[in-house]
C-alpha cells in the first residue's frame, strides 16, 4: 500500500503544486475584495467562505453568488479565479486518468492485492511456481480435494487460462518471476499456512533458484522440484530440498516394474489413479530385442532400466556426440533403411523416445509397417496433441506432465501414500498381488480413496481420550461400522507408522498409540464415515466394548445410582 500512494503522489506532485498554488491565489483574493451585505454594509469574505466559493467554481459546478450577491470588484475576481483555478483542475483530472492507465501503477496494484490476498488466506495452501502442464493438473486436482493454492507465473497466457478455469476457490495468482525472493515472500513463503512449495518449470536452473531461496528463507518448508539432469539434482540435494522428480527416471523405473513385477506396477498404478474410475489391464512390455530411437534424457533412462532387467536395445540416434552415444545406428528413425538397419524385424518393442511429437508418431508408424507386433512405447511431450495419439493407440504412452503430477500429488495430498508407494516397491510382486486380491475383495475394482490419519489430541480425540484412560483401541475398532459394531466398513488399513517406523499392512488386531499415523484406502463412505469414530467418544466406546455411554446428566445420575445399588 505505501508503494501505491509514494507512486500516486509522485505522479501527481506537479497538478497538486498548481491546485494549491492556484487556490491560495484565488482564496487569499477574494477574501480581499470588498463587498455589501443584505443591509448595503461593508463586507468581507472569511478564509472558509471563499474556499467554499473557489471549489465549487473550480470544480465548475457552480452554485450562484454566496452568501450575499457580489460586487463589482468580487466578480472581476471571480472571473480571474476561474481561468485561474478551472484549468489545473482539468490538467490534473487529466493527470489522473493518465496514470490510472500507467503499467507501472497497475502492476504495483495487482502485486499489493496479489499480496493481501495470500495474506487473508485462513487455509493450509501450496505455492505452486509455475502454470505450465504439470503445474495445472496439480492445481486442478488441490482444488478438487479442497485444498488452496498460490501460483506465481512469468507468463501471461498461461494465467489467462488459470483466470478462465472453473474452480471450487479463488486461486491466487502473480505474473513474475518465482526466482526472485521477493515474489516468493509475497506469495506466502512465511506464512504460517503455507505447507509446501512446488516449483516444476522446464527449467532446471529456474527450479534451483526457488528451492535454494525457499530453503534459504524457511527451512522447514517442504520443496518439491523438478530436475532432469544429475548436477542440479544433486545441488538441490545439497540445500535439502525434499522431493525431487525426474519424470524420465521415474518412467524408467515404472517401465522396469512393469516388466518384472506387474502385480507392484498395478497397485502403483490403482491407488495414484483418479478415485472412482476403472483401470484398464496394463499390458506387459515383452522380452526379446528393443528398439530405442532417441538417446536423450529419456532414451538414457529407458536403455538403463531394460539393460537392468536384462533387455538388450539398439540404440536410434541422429545426433551421437551430443548425447554421448557410443554404439549407435545412426539416424532419427522415421526413415525405413534405418529402423531396418537397426534390426527391426527381429524387434519385440520399440521406443519413440524423441522430444518432437510428430518424429515420435512418424517413428512408430513406419516401425508398424515394417513390423506389426511390436510393443510401442511412445513419449508425448505436449498435451494439446492428445487427439494425435489417442489415434495410434500405442501400448504405452508416456507424458512427463502427467508423471510429474502423479508424483507431485501422491507427497502433496497424502504423504503416507507416498511413503508407502516407495517401501512396496521393495517388496516381491507375489506380495503385491495378495495385497490386491485383499483390497479388490474389500473395496471392489474401482480406484479406492486412500487418506492418512494421525492418533492425536487433535485430529483423533476421541481414541486419545480412551488410550489416556487405559481403554485399548486397535485397528479393528476403526474398520467397524458405527452403526453397527457387527459390520466392518470397506476399508483396509496399508501402513502404520510409529516412532518414524513404517509397518506395512498392519495386521487388524494391532493395538494403537498416540502419535501413530495410519493410511488407510477404502470406498469414499468409508472415508467420510471414520471420522465419527475419531471424534465421538460415546461411539467409539460403543465400538470398543458395547457400552452406549448416557447423553445427559439425569441419565448418567441414574445410571451411577444403579451400579452402587448393583454393588
Amino acid at each position: 500500500m505505501n508503494n501505491i500512494l509514494f507512486l500516486i503522489l509522485r505522479r501527481l506532485r506537479r497538478p497538486l503544486i498548481f491546485i494549491i498554488v492556484s487556490f491560495a491565489i484565488a482564496i487569499i483574493g477574494l477574501t480581499l475584495m470588498p463587498g455589501m451585505d443584505d443591509k448595503g454594509q461593508p463586507w468581507h469574505m472569511s478564509i472558509f467562505q471563499a474556499l467554499y466559493v473557489i471549489s465549487y467554481t473550480a470544480t465548475t459546478i457552480g452554485f450562484g453568488e454566496l452568501p450575499y450577491p457580489f460586487s463589482q470588484a468580487q466578480r472581476i475576481w471571480m472571473t480571474f479565479s476561474i481561468y485561474l483555478t478551472v484549468i489545473p483542475w482539468f490538467y490534473a483530472i487529466g493527470k489522473i486518468i493518465t496514470l490510472l492507465q500507467d503499467p507501472s501503477l497497475r502492476q504495483t496494484m495487482i502485486i499489493e492485492n496479489f499480496a493481501r490476498n495470500v495474506r487473508q488466506l485462513k487455509e493450509p495452501f501450496y505455492i505452486l511456481c509455475s502454470y505450465g502442464e504439470s503445474a495445472s493438473l496439480i492445481a486442478k486436482a488441490l482444488d478438487q480435494k479442497g485444498m488452496r493454492a498460490v501460483v506465481i507465473e512469468s507468463q501471461q497466457e498461461r494465467l489467462n487460462e488459470l483466470e478462465l478455469s472453473d474452480t471450487k476457490s479463488v486461486i491466487p495468482f502473480l505474473c513474475a518471476d518465482a526466482k526472485m525472493p521477493e515474489n516468493l515472500i509475497r506469495a506466502g513463503v512465511h506464512h504460517p499456512l503455507c505447507i509446501g512449495v512446488v516449483t516444476l518449470t522446464d527449467n532446471d536452473e529456474v527450479n534451483l533458484a526457488v528451492a535454494v531461496a525457499v530453503k534459504l528463507m524457511n527451512p522447514n518448508l517442504p520443496v518439491l522440484a523438478r530436475a532432469e539432469r544429475d548436477d542440479i539434482a544433486a545441488n538441490m540435494t545439497s540445500f535439502g530440498t525434499d522431493h525431487i522428480i525426474n519424470p524420465y527416471t521415474l518412467f524408467g523405473d515404472q517401465l522396469a516394474i512393469r516388466v518384472h513385477a506387474i502385480g507392484t506396477y498395478i497397485l502403483h498404478e490403482w491407488l495414484t489413479d483418479v478415485p472412482g474410475d476403472s483401470i484398464p489391464p496394463p499390458e506387459t512390455p515383452p522380452r526379446g530385442q528393443w528398439i530405442v530411437c532417441g538417446y536423450g534424457r529419456f532414451g538414457k533412462a529407458v536403455v538403463k532400466n531394460l539393460e537392468r532387467e536384462h533387455i538388450n536395445a539398439t540404440i536410434v540416434e541422429a545426433m551421437p556426440q551430443l548425447t554421448g552415444c557410443d554404439k549407435y545406428i545412426l539416424g532419427s528413425g522415421t526413415e525405413a533403411k534405418t529402423l531396418i538397419e537397426a534390426g527391426i524385424e527381429n524387434a519385440v518393442g520399440i521406443v519413440a523416445g524423441t522430444d518432437n511429437d510428430i518424429n515420435n508418431l512418424s517413428i512408430v508408424m513406419t516401425a508398424y509397417e515394417l513390423n506389426p507386433k511390436l510393443f510401442v512405447v511412445i513419449r508425448k511431450n505436449k498435451r494439446h496433441n492428445d487427439e494425435l495419439f489417442k489415434e495410434f493407440n500405442a501400448n504405452i504412452t508416456m507424458q512427463p506432465t502427467d508423471i510429474i503430477a502423479h508424483e507431485c500429488l501422491a507427497h502433496m495430498i497424502s504423504p503416507l501414500l507416498a511413503q508407502f508407494l516407495v517401501l512396496s516397491r521393495n517388496q516381491s510382486n507375489e506380495w503385491a498381488n495378495q495385497l490386491i486380491s485383499k483390497l479388490v475383495s474389500k473395496v471392489g475394482e474401482l480406484v479406492p480413496e486412500t487418506w492418512g490419519v494421525e492418533i492425536n489430541a487433535q485430529k483423533a480425540p476421541a481414541v486419545t481420550e480412551l488410550l489416556n484412560k487405559g481403554i485399548d483401541v486397535t485397528l479393528y475398532h476403526l474398520t467397524q461400522n458405527p452403526a453397527d459394531r457387527e459390520q466392518q466398513m470397506d476399508l483396509v488399513p496399508l501402513m502404520l507408522v510409529r516412532n518414524n517406523m513404517p509397518i506395512l499392512v498392519p495386521d487388524i488386531t494391532t493395538r494403537l498409540a498416540l502419535g501413530d499415523c495410519i493410511l488407510f484406502c477404502g470406498r469414499p463412505y468409508a472415508k467420510s464415515t471414520l471420522p465419527i469414530l475419531l471424534d465421538h467418544v460415546k461411539t467409539l466406546k460403543y465400538i470398543v466394548d458395547g457400552i452406549e455411554i448416557p447423553d445427559s446428566l439425569v441419565w448418567r445420575w441414574l445410571q451411577s445410582k444403579l451400579k452402587r445399588q448393583v454393588i
